[in-house]
């Protein structure tokens, strides 16, 4: 399929109007109701969700991984308690019943079949009426606004513009010429040390309290509840080996949303304490997390994770749940940021 220049150029314009993110070598794009995040392996989810303002929520999922000849997955959810069976939805687009969804998708979504795809992504490209039907006469309407120019970034992304294998601007430029995957790095966890008995001392140290403190200068705003801790309170010590610490204490409250700063520590002075977050809200076996609502509603995520290296708390995990739609917990897991994470008792 062609584009006329006209049409061409206006995906083009809206592409450069929206919002882009670059994220350790993936992206974060929106567009309306579409969005768009590719990872550091090069795989591309885009997302599009039902008009903004509506009662009931819908959102699909198109994934395609990287690479010459690589077919676009969909899947789609709903936002309903009742969790309707797959066979008692149906896709439609401009009036056409395309049949029933399928089996669980990737990610636990109602799967949509080659044929459908391939509807849907057409329908995407043009002035579309799209919704999901149940049998009992419930709908739930998608959005192709932004679509385009989603599905646009992603070609440009995954370098596919110009190939017979683009969603929107194909062309003549062979298909070997796309870049493949990457490979998912690997990181690889030692066992953590048990602890020591002195770190319930260390935990009450005011000398490790003061070294702390010290990394904060200029950034106090970041934790400012580190100055109200009470001076008999102790920190949070766990062991990472016989000579290091990760040390952690509260660090601000918002109206629905926390975090806790990360320092890893030698266990006696000096101390050298290496601030590693100021945002971590868990920590278990050498991997600190992070998850915080985009609202109070809890219908959006965002999530992180470090882990310990031997060396370092590196970054392993990055991803979102989508734009905040109605689902309870978000609809997807949407990564930036794809590590293998390894650990080094069991991997040989």
């Amino acid at each position: 399929m062609t584009f006329a220049r006209p049409l061409l150029c206006a995906i083009l314009f809206l592409a450069a109007a929206a919002t882009t993110r670059a994220a350790d070598n993936g992206l974060e794009f929106s567009h309306s109701d579409w969005q768009l995040v590719c990872d550091n392996t090069r795989t591309c989810r885009a997302a599009g969700y039902a008009p903004e303002g509506g009662e009931d929520g819908a959102s699909v999922l198109l994934t395609r991984d990287a690479g010459p000849g690589q077919p676009v997955n969909a899947e789609l959810q709903v936002s309903d308690t009742d969790e309707p069976a797959a066979a008692d939805l149906h896709l439609h687009i401009d009036g056409r019943d395309l049949g029933a969804l399928g089996a669980d998708g990737e990610q636990g979504g109602h799967a949509l079949s080659r044929a459908q795809s391939g509807a849907l992504l057409a329908a995407l490209l043009r002035d579309s009426r799209i919704h999901v039907a149940h049998r009992d006469g419930r709908r739930w309407e998608l959005s192709d606004q932004g679509a385009a120019a989603v599905l646009l970034k992603m070609d440009e992304f995954q370098g596919r513009l110009d190939t017979p294998g683009a969603l929107v601007r194909r062309g003549t430029r062979s298909e070997a010429s796309v870049p493949p995957p990457l490979p998912a790095p690997v990181v690889r966890r030692p066992p953590m040390s048990p602890p020591h008995p002195g770190d319930d001392a260390l935990a009450r140290s005011p000398e490790l309290r003061a070294a702390l403190r010290a990394t904060l200068d200029g950034a106090s705003s970041d934790c400012e509840r580190f100055d109200e801790l009470p001076a008999d309170a102790p920190l949070q010590v766990d062991r990472l080996d016989d000579h290091r610490v990760l040390v952690s204490t509260p660090c601000w409250l918002a109206a629905y949303n926390a975090g806790s700063g990360y320092w890893v520590a030698n266990d006696r002075a000096p101390f050298r304490p290496q601030l590693v977050a100021t945002d971590g809200t868990d920590y278990d076996a050498g991997q600190i997390s992070a998850d915080h609502k985009g609202r109070g509603l809890g219908d959006c995520w965002s999530h992180a994770d470090w882990t310990w290296d031997g060396t370092h708390f590196v970054p392993t995990s990055e991803y979102q749940s989508g734009m905040c739609r109605g689902m309870p917990g978000g609809f997807w897991v949407l990564p930036t940021l794809d590590i293998e994470v390894l650990d080094q008792a069991t991997a040989g």
